[in-house]
């Protein structure tokens, strides 16, 4: 049985890299692979016990200052070393650049690390990805935006990039009727139009726009956001100054996102930047209907005119526009939009085909990589 480990920077909160990972190792462990979670920080809290209760291990690293903290490397060098995974697998900057500079001190066959976001970052960032690129065998992107983006920026080389996206479980996001009416009525909700938007509270989905955006849509809709983050008072509190009190609900961190969005009427997405955004591949498996901003990577999921609407970054006129122009369209229009958005995720971002994608690149690395080494092999 084969061995991969994930790292990752930590699974105490949740946003779409956490999920992809946690989706991944559950996954490869009911196709029989050996598979273990690294943390750097943090405990890991609910998806630590999700995950040993799949068969999956899970360490963490306890790091608490950084990359700067000796001790993280130790640990994890030790295990290694101890453990002797064939393949470990980095998700995001700091866990990917702690695997490869690791694989100095403890040779692996494999070191595999995945580009989430279109952002390429600071000039540190970019540097470091550039300085330790001989230490990775491949590096894989969610979207062929986030491929060209470190191409332009010379953080990966053409020969070593391969685009590999998230995946979703339809049997899991659906759209489910009885579901739907037991959370409207829940929330008192009868023919009101009901938003969703989800994900961390971040300058980078640009929430402040989409509450400017709901001043200017009819009065009958509602937005739920559920995400938490560092600016949840300020967003509070600018929602209160837009007098938006009565039709914004912010749900904070919501363990079944998936009621929500099988209650609502339509998906917002209002990102500066995005890799592929997960809420957009889940919003559709569950048959929503969207609006989204028409940043790299959201094109590849959202077909315009098709499966929602993509419209300008950073305007709430305009996302106010394309809101209203969503509200007004007939109920089954938009039911047949969300089911062209349900076909499009499963034809194209299906669980099942992106783990048999997996298996596949793990496979023929393997089979290219027989032995541990300290660096990464060229192709």
């Amino acid at each position: 049985m084969s061995h991969v480990a994930l790292v990752i920077p930590g699974v105490d909160r949740i946003g779409g890299a956490e999920r992809q990972v946690i989706l991944l190792a559950k996954g490869l462990r009911r196709r029989g692979w050996r598979v273990s979670v690294v943390a750097l920080s943090g405990t890991g809290g609910d998806a630590a016990v999700e995950l040993t209760a799949a068969g999956v291990g899970f360490l963490t690293l306890g790091m608490r200052k950084g990359l700067a903290d000796p001790r993280g490397w130790i640990r994890l060098n030790r295990w290694l070393r101890h453990e002797s995974p064939e393949v470990l697998h980095a998700h995001l900057p700091h866990a990917a650049w702690i695997a490869r500079w690791s694989r100095l001190a403890a040779p692996l066959r494999v070191e595999i690390d995945t580009l989430h976001s279109c952002s390429t970052g600071t000039l540190g960032r970019r540097l470091g990805y550039r300085w330790s690129g001989w230490l990775a065998d491949r590096v894989t992107a969610v979207s062929h935006a986030a491929a060209v983006a470190h191409l332009s920026c010379s953080m990966v080389g053409p020969s070593k990039l391969t685009v590999l996206p998230n995946g979703v479980d339809g049997s899991i996001w659906r759209p489910d009727s009885s579901a739907r009416k037991a959370v409207r009525l829940e929330l008192g909700l009868d023919q009101e139009f009901l938003w969703l938007a989800a994900g961390r509270l971040d300058p980078v989905k640009d929430y402040p726009t989409l509450l400017a955006a709901m001043v200017k849509v009819p009065e009958a809709a509602r937005l739920s956001i559920a995400g938490a983050g560092p600016l949840q008072s300020e967003l509070v509190r600018l929602s209160t100054q837009l007098g938006l009190e009565r039709r914004v609900r912010f749900l904070g961190f919501e363990p079944d996102i998936k009621r929500w969005m099988q209650a609502a009427d339509g998906f917002v997405l209002s990102s500066r930047c995005e890799g592929l955004p997960m809420g957009l591949l889940e919003a559709g498996a569950c048959g929503l209907p969207a609006v989204a901003t028409d940043v790299p990577g959201t094109p590849e999921v959202l077909v315009d005119g098709q499966t929602g609407w993509l419209t300008a970054t950073g305007d709430s006129g305009a996302l106010g526009e394309s809101m209203t122009r969503m509200m007004q369209v007939p109920p089954e229009e938009r039911h047949a939009m969300g089911k062209r958005a349900r076909q499009l995720v499963m034809e194209r971002f299906s669980l099942d085909a992106v783990l048999d994608r997996w298996e596949a690149l793990y496979g023929d690395l393997l089979h290219r990589n027989p032995r541990p080494a300290r660096w990464g092999h060229a192709d």
